[in-house]
């Protein structure tokens, strides 16, 4: 088949760009649009507070759709590994759910009435199901183009920091949407809602042309031309799970998604509030972002050497120890808060770099030794049943952080919503808890023997 270009990677990467726009403004944004920490200034609440039995109403809404996309990610992905369509198995899907994906991203911050409301709850958790179904439509195919554009490691590697790269730029770009329409707002008087509103109808524009265009240049045929699978969704996710080193890799990458969601749901929260820096969100993520940057490529050039695996660990555990620093926010007197910002960017900036680019490359190792032990290609439900878990796990994690994020709030005598910050400091530990058990976990990954398949079935294509 057609080797891969570095433009041809590149042109890939982009829709990852796209995508995790869309999804860092629901990831980044939502919780804090629709349940602000603080009201005034022309910021309302869109839903109740409220908690039944210790949970919120948004924390079960965003915990219902992501349940939601997890069950049709893998009806999704056999779909895919199905599909006989004359542009391939995966382009398809990509064109056609490019529109409604970034539509429905915007609609979900309409919400028809500016107050607590019944309807915004419907609005919201319609609307949000509608969202994770596209997201899943586009994303599901598009993670299983990864081991066809990267038919050896270097390439896998290569395509996994790219994405890498352009993810971090997506969601930075997707956390900049509230400073932006705050900006819009200082500067023109306008509505608070029209300004956040017109902001991100911008970014999903923006998002829609990234997303397209891998959709529209990659001649997928060109790299695959594999035969679509016969069997049903459930026996083809079953086979998946059959997998002993997938089974690993997953339970660890779930607990680890649990916690990293806690710490990405609540950076707004622990800047703004924990640290009293209101105004400098937005300079620490860039900063945080910056840093990510810088080790993309050590750790391409670090895998090689140790493994995957190895440097795994030590993301976990790199990131147990920025929760257990960042717990402590605003506590420490002796460091101003603002450096002390800086100090938690920089102990989750390194292991967000090996967190973004090596499970990509496990689940394409492990898709590709399980297709030469079986005989049979499950590249997207792979994808998908890596993706099925980890949303069950998001989904734990918005429930744990909301219903964690009302601990130590109140009203104060202007009627006003305050919050002491009690249970943004657990949420951290809990976090930290989370990572330490992921690493533990995946200990237990056999890395040794999935690489060694691979490379046995490469040599006797080469003696051929």
């Amino acid at each position: 088949m057609k080797s891969t270009s570095t433009k041809t990677k590149w042109i890939f990467a982009v829709g990852q760009l796209g995508w995790s726009i869309l999804a860092g403004i629901i990831s980044n944004i939502l919780v804090n649009f629709y349940l602000p920490d603080t009201t005034g200034n022309g910021v309302i609440t869109f839903v109740t507070s409220a908690t039944f039995i210790g949970l919120t109403v948004i924390g079960l809404i965003t915990a219902a759709g992501r349940i939601v996309d997890a069950v049709t990610d893998p009806m999704i992905a056999n779909m895919s590994d199905r599909c006989r369509h004359r542009l391939g198995k995966r382009i398809p899907f990509m064109r056609y759910s490019s529109v409604p994906f970034a539509a429905v991203t915007v609609l979900i911050f309409c919400c028809p009435v500016r107050g607590e409301s019944v309807i915004n709850i419907i609005w919201l958790s319609v609307t949000l199901i509608v969202f994770y179904i596209a997201m899943t439509a586009y994303c599901t195919p598009y993670n299983a183009l990864i081991p066809v554009l990267g038919a050896n490691q270097k390439d896998r590697m290569d395509i996994s920091t790219y994405i890498s790269l352009t993810y971090i730029v997506g969601t930075g770009l997707a956390f900049s949407g509230k400073m932006v329409w705050e900006a819009v707002y200082n500067a023109t008087g306008w509505d608070y809602y029209l300004c956040a509103r017109l902001t991100l109808s911008v970014m999903a524009l923006v998002a829609l042309v990234c997303m397209l265009l891998p959709a529209m240049l990659i001649k997928e045929k060109e790299y695959d031309n594999s035969e679509p699978v016969q069997e049903n969704a459930f026996s083809s996710l079953k086979k998946t799970f059959k997998n002993k080193q997938f089974r690993i890799f997953v339970l660890s990458d779930v607990i680890y998604w649990i916690g990293i969601t806690i710490f990405n749901t609540g950076f707004i929260f622990y800047v703004e509030n924990l640290l009293k820096l209101k105004d400098a969100y937005m300079i620490l993520f860039v900063f945080m972002t910056f840093i990510t940057f810088v080790c993309y490529v050590p750790v391409n050039l670090l895998f090689r050497k140790f493994g995957k695996k190895k440097l795994l660990v030590v993301g976990f555990f790199l990131f147990a120890l920025a929760f257990l620093v960042s717990a402590f926010a605003g506590k420490v007197t002796v460091i101003p808060n603002l450096a002390y910002g800086f100090i938690i960017c920089v102990l989750v900036g390194v292991p967000l770099a090996i967190l973004g680019v090596i499970p990509q490359a496990i689940v394409a190792d492990i898709a590709e030794s399980d297709c030469v032990e079986t005989g049979e290609n499950h590249d997207a439900m792979f994808y998908a049943a890596r993706t099925f878990a980890f949303k069950l796990g998001q989904s734990v994690a918005m429930i744990i952080f909301t219903s964690l994020a009302v601990v130590g709030q109140y009203t104060d005598s202007m009627g006003n919503i305050q919050n002491t910050g009690t249970g943004y400091r657990i949420s951290l530990v809990v976090a930290l808890v989370l990572c330490v058990v992921a690493a533990a976990i995946i200990l237990l990954y056999d890395e040794k023997k999935v690489i060694g398949i691979i490379e046995r079935s490469h040599e006797k294509i080469d003696k051929k």
